[in-house]
């Protein structure tokens, strides 16, 4: 370091600035004058300095006052945008109180006890960055000046820019002229000048706010909404941003004014206040205005309240408390109302005053491996969810067209291992549709399935084991027959319970109480020979233990002995499965046909079609199980007797890219009982085509000829006639602006199961990117056979970084037998967006009869 004055230069020990006082070290000699000018020529060299350094980072502080945060609480609806790329963070820097200043040259004035850094200054101080063209410190006024191209970035990623900046050395006062902001949070705000006084408040005059990436090909141009205020006042001790004359601006338009609004600042991430309203509509309840209040109780409790204004059954009230604890969360859901006009229910459920319900779930971490957790609803009448249109009762989409029939209440414990798995559970389903009754009652429910992870006999050795208990009070039976007729016999209780028979009903669920216990190990090892050909033999162990008791009420003893049934059921399997792949190489790529075999041997299944059946009710036979040692799709049922299933499986890949998939194949019943041939109480596997000796044909082709189409056809067809059962065909394509898809159904009629016709139908759905955010959507449903639509969509929405607008229009046609007209649904939803500051929708259902 040199020190210059009127005399010959003398060499500096150093320079250090403490207690605002300037501490030099000099080799004796004499200077001629009286002002000393000393002159650093940093050129990339680092200076350390202290006070003036921390009176730099005083800027620091500017760049944590501008921005809004979305106050988010758990429950509020939220709205998915196109994510920017998050910006990355600076690494931490120790706060070791040092700054590092690289500039041109820094120079000291004695007499007026200055200190100023000039040419592309640079200040580093504990993660926060000043670039400059001029930095100036005032000992006297103790202010710090900056001008000039001023880029402040700190810690957090936060970057103002402004182009002049002037603090004093506490921060409590200061201004900045020309702020702009980016923070790490994609948001951007702007403003001719900030004041900040009595280090609490700022003031930003003629700012501007929005959460919108700027136009890339001219970043001048408006962004897609921004708000400006004449005046934005940050209050820093209650963390708040006031926007006063404040417009909000679509591409630079003026769409609404508000003269005053308030939002959370920055750092907050939870805030008590109003949230942005709702509407909706409902024949029910007329229309209904909510306008929730959320409050932040604690940093780890909030609640929201959701008083919602019907204008034919006065408030609905409706409030959510939600806890979060060290190892897990809870929240519990409220609502009541006092209706104004209960007659409008007359004959129905809700035709009372007072109508209410609680929902609650939660789920705590015992370990990393093991959670428990529960859900619940308990409701005044079942009908109460359907009638005001509430959130357990509405589909994902948010319409109101597919609604559940019924709200699950369970308890439940789960544990995730390596290779093993645990879950037990209690369930209570609350019927949305008054049969309540009907409904089972299941405790406990208990799955623990393992994989060892050492080999047995050289092989895989894998066990699993259920248990459920479960009862009912009253017997759910479905008719067989389309027949209005027939249907008030099956599901009328003042019906002659003689004529409920298989042939005309189905028992859906039985009255009683109903216990089983079922293990299963197998085991597996493959073995390749030298001619290529894979050897797959297995075994399994299978054993239940069952005891039901069916309670005699009106029809149940033409499905099920009536009284106490104890059972016990062992099923021993012992089978090998054979796979010779073939494979042929060409210039156009490379082929592998593949015949596969199973056979397996096994007894009968004991007590077949005399037992209850709850969890195997559903059999649909196609290649995706055609090859499974037990088709049934639960334990309640268990496939006997020697079976043979053969197929072959054949794999073209292209070099050009894309692939064809085929498989095809037929299952046979070697000896003893055809398990899918024996009647039970709702005739699973009866019409299914594994009900006969040598089964229906099943084929599955796929076809993917690159990224943007795809092809996939299902089929089972009759093993005599090679009429089709079932067939399926499926095209999908996607381009860069568009997509569309195309599903065809072909089910032949199953008078077992209650399907006395044929059934086809065609589903289309498809969307289209007119722009670069914009999308267009709609499908229809077409029921062939009755030559109507069932089902169309129609949607339109807008989406971006910082901006969604949404629109959807479905209409829903209920069809039903004998001279009943279909009922016609319509729904519509409308959401709009802006991220960080609000998202609110509006949606209408309604439905009518056709005459």
């Amino acid at each position: 370091m040199v020190a210059r004055g009127g005399g010959r230069p003398h060499r500096l020990f150093g320079l250090a600035v403490s207690g605002g006082r300037i501490v030099t070290a000099v080799r004796q000699g004499s200077v001629s004058r009286l002002t000393r000018r000393i002159v650093v020529r940093a050129n990339g060299c680092g200076l350390s300095i202290r006070r003036l350094l921390l009176a730099l980072a005083a800027a620091a502080s500017l760049g944590g006052l501008v921005g809004v945060a979305a106050v988010t609480p758990a429950g509020a609806q939220s709205f998915t945008y196109n994510p920017l790329p998050p910006r990355p963070k600076p690494p931490k820097v120790a706060n070791d109180n040092q700054m590092l200043v690289q500039a041109t040259e820094v120079d000291y004035d004695y007499n007026n006890s200055r200190v100023s850094a000039v040419g592309n200054v640079q200040l580093f101080y504990n993660g926060t960055s000043v670039e400059a063209d001029r930095v100036i410190y005032d000992q006297k006024t103790k202010r710090l000046h900056a001008e000039g191209n001023i880029r402040m970035t700190d810690a957090d990623g936060k970057i103002t820019y402004a182009e002049i900046m002037d603090l004093s050395d506490d921060y409590r006062d200061g201004f900045v002229d020309s702020l702009r902001v980016d923070t790490a949070d994609q948001t951007r705000m702007a403003a001719s000048r900030a004041d900040r006084s009595s280090g609490n408040y700022t003031v930003f005059e003629n700012g501007v706010y929005t959460a919108c990436a700027p136009c890339r090909d001219d970043p001048k141009k408006p962004p897609l909404w921004q708000v400006k205020g004449a005046r934005i006042i940050h209050d820093q001790q209650e963390k708040m941003l006031y926007f006063e004359t404040a417009q909000l601006e679509f591409f630079g338009v003026p769409l609404a004014y508000m003269p005053y609004f308030s939002t959370p600042d920055p750092t907050v991430k939870r805030k008590t206040g109003f949230l942005m309203p709702g509407f909706s509509s409902y024949s029910a309840f007329g229309y209904g205005l909510e306008v929730p209040f959320y409050w932040a109780i604690a940093p780890d409790m909030d609640a929201t309240f959701s008083p919602r204004v019907t204008t034919k059954q006065g408030v609905l009230l409706q409030a959510e408390f939600r806890q979060r604890l060290m190892d897990g969360a809870y929240q519990i859901r409220l609502y009541g109302i006092d209706q104004l006009d209960p007659s409008k229910f007359a004959g129905l459920p809700g035709d009372r005053q007072f109508r209410g319900g609680v929902e609650t779930k939660g789920q705590f971490a015992l370990n990393d491996k093991w959670v428990w957790g529960w859900d619940g609803v308990l409701l005044s009448d079942y009908y109460f969810m359907s009638d005001y249109r509430l959130s357990a009762y509405r589909d994902p989409l948010g319409s109101f067209l597919s609604l559940p029939t019924d709200a699950l209440s369970q308890l439940y414990l789960t544990g995730v291992g390596n290779r093993s798995f645990f879950d037990a559970r209690t369930m209570y389903w609350l019927s949305f549709s008054g049969n309540q009754s009907q409904v089972p009652v299941v405790y406990p429910m208990i799955d623990y399935s393992n994989v060892l992870n050492y080999p047995v006999f050289g092989g895989e050795f894998s066990y699993k084991t259920n248990f459920v208990n479960l009862s009912r009070d009253s017997a759910a039976f479905d008719p067989t027959t389309t027949l209005a007729n027939t249907n008030s016999l099956c599901t009328t209780a003042s019906a002659d319970p003689l004529a409920r028979t298989p042939s005309q009903c189905l028992l859906r669920g039985f009255p009683g109480t109903y216990t089983r216990l079922s293990a299963e190990a197998q085991w597996r090892k493959s073995f390749t020979d030298p001619f290529g050909e894979i050897w797959t033999p297995f075994a399994i162990l299978r054993a239940d233990a069952i005891n039901s008791s069916v309670s005699n009420q009106p029809g149940v003893s033409n499905y099920l002995p009536v009284g106490d049934t104890q059972a016990f059921r062992l099923m021993p399997t012992v089978g090998l499965e054979y796979r010779y792949p073939f494979i042929n190489v060409q210039p156009w790529g490379s082929t592998t046909i593949e015949p596969i075999a199973q056979i397996i041997i096994r007894p009968n299944e004991t007590y077949a079609g005399k037992l209850p059946n709850e969890d195997a009710q559903s059999m649909v036979f196609d290649t995706s199980n055609l090859f499974s040692v037990d088709k049934f799709s639960g334990y309640d049922r268990v496939e006997g007797g020697g079976r043979a299933n053969v197929g072959v499986q054949a794999t073209t890949q292209f070099d050009r890219g894309g692939a064809v998939k085929v498989l095809f194949g037929q299952s046979y019943q070697l000896f003893g009982m055809n398990s899918y041939a024996v009647q039970d109480s709702i005739n699973t596997g009866l019409d299914t085509g594994l009900d006969k000796p040598r089964s229906d044909y099943v084929a599955g082709a796929s076809y993917s000829p690159n990224s943007t189409y795809t092809f996939s056809v299902r089929s089972r067809m009759d093993e005599q006639t090679l009429n089709v059962q079932r067939f399926e065909a499926e095209g999908r394509a996607n381009f860069n602006r568009w997509s569309v898809s195309m599903m065809y159904g072909n089910y032949a009629a199953q008078p077992e199961l209650g399907y006395l016709t044929r059934r086809a139908g065609i589903l289309t759905s498809g969307s289209l990117k007119v722009a670069t955010n914009w999308v267009v959507t709609g499908s229809a449903r077409w029921d062939l056979e009755a030559n109507k639509i069932n089902q169309y969509v129609l949607g339109a929405g807008y989406v971006d970084d910082c901006f969604v607008l949404a629109a959807n229009y479905v209409t829903s046609y209920t069809y039903s037998a004998g001279a009943t007209p279909p009922v016609l649904s319509h729904a519509f939803m409308f959401q709009i967006g802006l991220r960080t500051l609000a998202t609110t929708s509006a949606s209408s259902s309604s439905a009518s009869g056709i005459q």
